[in-house]
């Protein structure tokens, strides 16, 4: 029998662990112990559209458990790796014991380049990259919610086409659709242009929802947007539908008046009203959040292609100082960030 682990069970990985689990596939969670304890007695997962399963019994393993192991025991088929992009270099160097010769690692991180560690440090091994495009939360200790839309897409490598096929025949279905992909670089891209809104969810303090009907903070959204359209157009990436509306054009539908953005954006409001980024999560916590994979990823690219990108240096601006303030941070008001925003716009191109 084939065997997952998922690395860095949290949000992402505990509703991933859950999923296979519950199709009767050997898989091992490897967690907090905070979070081996909060699903002790299961797991629920739901989702919004009204599906949901029960998993009574997981098998889980604290990573000093596998810090501990010093033979092959643990290692597998299938090696998940759903931490953070600011903790895959760390986490490159725990996995050591559980990766065997023929291990297949999916990395399932936001942004971009972070999976360039894994494959320098298990060279013999097939790194294939995860797009996770929909957003999990915690409900309540034991029961995961998949809050948005999305198929999970699974890079594509002819030398594990097969095998990875077998594997999304079981995987794929109503609680979490997943699929593979041979354009997964432009894939990246397009989720890149979603996940920007993480930073600004971050900054305001409030729900994704909540912020998506304030018209002041989508032109900043929109604004990011833009600049990262600049770079893809500059590189000749098509970026492919990651939602139901092209990316080109969300920009412009961000920026409606609130009245018809109400009318045609009925897709992207359709959320959970408690739904926050993982961004504003580590910047709740104190924690070093993912902006330089995300944002810094764009300005990076940009810099190459000769091309500025005020707004988006911005919000890595305003989220660092943040991270490196010892204060709790109340929330920047839409109106105040996209002064900011303009201000700087101005200040590039007088």
């Amino acid at each position: 029998m084939q065997t997952h682990i998922i690395f860095g069970a949290g949000l992402i990985g505990g509703f991933l662990g859950g999923v296979l689990t519950s199709l009767n596939i050997n898989t091992v969670l490897v967690c907090r112990p905070s979070v081996k304890q909060k699903i002790s007695n299961g797991l629920k997962l739901t989702d919004y559209l009204g599906h949901e399963r029960y998993i009574k019994t997981l098998n889980c393993l604290t990573q000093d458990d596998i810090l501990k192991n010093t033979n092959p025991k643990y290692s597998c088929d299938f090696l998940w790796i759903t931490v953070k992009c600011t903790g895959v270099n760390q986490a490159s160097k725990d996995i050591h014991s559980l990766v065997g010769p023929d291990t297949i690692i999916l990395c399932c991180q936001n942004g971009l380049g972070s999976d360039q560690i894994i494959k320098q440090k298990y060279p013999q091994n097939t790194v294939l990259r995860v797009m996770v495009p929909f957003n999990v939360s915690e409900i309540k200790p034991g029961h995961l919610h998949r809050g948005s839309e999305g198929t999970l897409c699974i890079e594509f490598s002819p030398q594990t086409e097969e095998v990875m096929k077998n594997v999304l025949k079981q995987l794929n279905m109503a609680l979490m659709p997943a699929r593979q992909t041979k354009e997964m670089q432009a894939l990246l891209w397009a989720k890149l242009q979603l996940n920007l809104g993480n930073s600004v969810n971050a900054l305001a303090n409030i729900p994704v929802k909540a912020m998506l009907q304030q018209r002041n903070y989508r032109l900043v959204i929109a604004a990011l947007m833009r600049e990262l359209l600049l770079v893809t157009k500059t590189l000749d990436i098509t970026l492919p539908k990651v939602t139901a509306l092209p990316g080109k054009y969300i920009p412009f539908i961000l920026s409606l008046p609130n009245f018809l953005f109400n009318l045609v954006a009925n897709k992207m409001l359709a959320i959970d009203p408690t739904v926050r980024t993982s961004m504003w999560w580590d910047l709740s916590q104190g924690k070093k959040t993912e902006i330089d994979y995300l944002n810094g990823a764009i300005v990076n690219t940009a810099k190459d292609l000769n091309i500025t990108c005020p707004a988006n240096n911005s919000i890595i601006h305003l989220i660092k100082s943040i991270e490196h303030s010892n204060e709790d941070y109340q929330g920047v008001p839409a109106s105040i960030l996209l002064n900011k925003i303009r201000r700087n716009q101005s200040a590039n191109h007088p």
